[in-house]
């Protein structure tokens, strides 16, 4: 199995390649802000064929050269439909506030360059989606964003791992995602932890949206706001 990331942007959000091996399809997930470069020179590197782009959330950090990429390299794009309407309306996950920060940041943003890609298909909870050999499971994660999903596929490398999980910004190493944003629901977090991470065998390796990466196991023995909901 391949896997390989860099962190893209000013907010540092990993892309994430996974495939078979190399000269293989993969699937990106999160092809972020100024990602778009960085997702050529991997595909180059590893002779790779990109064959879906996998969007765990809609704010513009995870999903900003998404469309791009997807078009492209001719593949499609997978969301959750509740957040499908960012890829076309990205500030309308964030305050005003946050938006007038982001400018001052980035300078005025044109919003006519954001759309959907020319194959949209639904990352709903339970879906499978087959990248060459591999075949990726969407959990549907809500409380960060009503439509933010993690994707899991099993691990055919020689760690002691059954799984990988790509949790975008769900589940964090000693964390999880914030609930205070557009959209965000933390009572809904609370229940998506319970039935989407402390349902998981403790092996499986959590590849999340920002940071290091960490594991169920360790999580469920050191993350607070999952030992509260521990049994």
């Amino acid at each position: 199995m391949l896997l390989t990331a860099f962190p893209a942007g000013p907010l540092q959000a990993n892309c994430y390649f996974v495939a078979s091996g190399p000269g293989s399809p993969c699937a990106i997930v999160d092809p972020g802000m100024e990602s778009a470069e960085g997702v050529r020179a991997v595909v180059a590197e590893h002779d790779l064929a990109p064959a879906a782009v996998l969007v765990t959330h809609g704010h513009f950090d995870h999903m900003w050269d998404a469309a791009q990429v997807a078009d492209e390299y001719g593949c499609p794009l997978w969301i959750h439909p509740a957040d499908r309407h960012l890829l076309a309306d990205p500030m309308a996950a964030i305050s005003n506030e946050s938006a007038a920060m982001l400018r001052q940041q980035l300078g005025e943003i044109d919003e006519s360059q954001f759309s959907e890609p020319a194959e949209v298909r639904d990352a709903v909870d339970g879906a499978t989606i087959q990248v060459g050999d591999l075949t990726l499971t969407v959990d549907h994660c809500p409380g960060h964003t009503p439509g933010t999903v993690a994707y899991r596929v099993d691990y055919t490398g020689p760690e002691p791992v059954s799984q990988i999980m790509f949790s975008g910004d769900f589940l964090f190493f000693g964390s999880i995602g914030r609930t205070d944003l557009v959209g965000g629901v933390h009572a809904e977090m609370l229940r998506s932890l319970q039935s989407k991470v402390l349902t998981l065998p403790d092996d499986v390796v959590v590849l999340p949206g920002h940071g290091q990466q960490t594991s169920i196991g360790r999580e469920k023995a050191t993350n607070p706001f999952l030992l509260e909901l521990a049994p």
